[in-house]
């Protein structure tokens, strides 16, 4: 019977804090996952609300690059045109 009063001694005072102990080094980080992955989830709901416009931003985009694509070829094709005439 004594035994088993320095068993639960060493329980109560030596394993138990050790878990404990192990068990906070295991609960901090995850909770700062936890944390990160909400921020996470947070912004990237609130980023898909901003993607909902990005179709027409695009097509705005390839009109504009268009036009710019058409400004630099008539461009090359002047300046062109020019260094011929001076025999470049």
């Amino acid at each position: 019977m004594f035994l088993w009063w320095i068993g639960n001694a060493i329980l109560l005072f030596v394993v138990l804090p050790i878990v404990a102990v192990l068990m906070n080094r295991i609960v901090t980080p995850v909770d700062r996952i936890r944390k990160t992955v909400d921020d996470i989830l947070y912004h990237g709901v609130i980023l898909t609300g901003e993607l909902d416009n990005v179709p027409a931003m695009l097509a705005e985009t390839d009109a504009t690059v268009n036009e710019v694509g058409l400004g630099a070829t008539r461009y090359v094709k002047r300046v062109g045109g020019l260094l011929q005439t001076l025999g470049v």
